[in-house]
């Protein structure tokens, strides 16, 4: 059995706000090690339901987070931030199941640090369906044939995570009291939880179909103000719809939907330099 990680850290046991999650803050090192443990908990409860191979896609900001001599060495590692694929990089119709962990809510939504990719960005959708980064990692898992057996993060992320993916396992190391405040397990339980739930997420894999993406997706992005959804459109193929910040690409499958937001966001960022 193949499996794949990708691992966030907003979502990571006890970290509740963006000194732990940023590289220039003080709690920085803290988080990472936080994070490579959450992780390393996953990786052994693979291991110990059978995980023949293990691969972890390090999926937070500029991607090079996970303290790659801690971590459990029967995983592979994909390090750093030019990825065409970003959080989903490197999954292909080889994997068993994936496994989403240190995941937050969507922007707009309760949760601690809740976002989708930037903060340029306030909602995406796929067709009608609005998703932040759990929903489009999906589907990309999904298009490749590959369930997501298991979410861990913060309790709204679990929570979304319900919401869309019927049956799939998961695992709140944290409870939101606000967006920059949470009541966490200590890491101890927390790596409890998340070994028993990978187990449990594995045995329970035949219940759980990949979210399959519809064919020639809409992509739709509201941005959070007129200059960066300006910028955002300026990739060609996608329009501004009038009177609003909503930038519209109609793209031929969910990975190029994938990669066109990706370049969009980029292109967004660039407005506070304008």
């Amino acid at each position: 059995m193949k499996f794949y990680l990708s691992m966030d850290m907003e979502g990571v046991t006890a970290l509740p706000d963006y000194t732990y999650v940023d590289s220039a803050e003080a709690n920085y090192e803290r988080g990472r090690r936080l994070m490579t443990e959450d992780a390393n908990a996953v990786i052994r409860g693979a291991v110990g339901a059978g995980a023949t191979s293990f691969l972890v896609n390090d999926s937070h900001s500029k991607m090079n987070n996970l303290i790659a001599e801690e971590l459990c060495e029967e995983a592979d590692l994909i390090s750093g931030g030019v990825k065409t694929y970003s959080m989903v990089e490197g999954l292909d119709s080889s994997y068993t199941g994936a496994f989403f962990a240190g995941y937050h809510a969507r922007a707009g939504q309760k949760g601690v640090m809740a976002h989708s990719m930037i903060f340029a960005i306030r909602s995406m959708w796929i067709n009608e369906v609005e998703i932040g980064e759990l929903g489009f990692n999906a589907y990309v898992a999904g298009y490749h044939g590959v369930p997501v057996l298991l979410v861990a993060g913060d309790d709204c992320a679990c929570r979304e995570a319900e919401a869309l993916i019927p049956n799939v396992t998961t695992a709140a190391v944290k409870k939101s009291l606000s967006r920059s405040a949470v009541q966490t397990l200590h890491p101890k339980k927390a790596h409890i939880l998340l070994h028993e739930q990978t187990v449990r997420a594995i045995g329970n894999r035949a219940n759980v179909k990949p979210l399959v993406p519809p064919e020639s997706p809409l992509l739709k992005i509201e941005f959070t103000n007129y200059g960066e959804a300006e910028l955002a459109a300026m990739m060609p193929g996608c329009h501004l719809e009038e009177g609003t910040t909503i930038v519209h690409f109609q793209a031929k499958d969910i990975l190029e939907a994938y990669r066109a937001m990706l370049v969009m966001a980029e292109l967004a960022m660039q407005a506070k330099f304008c």
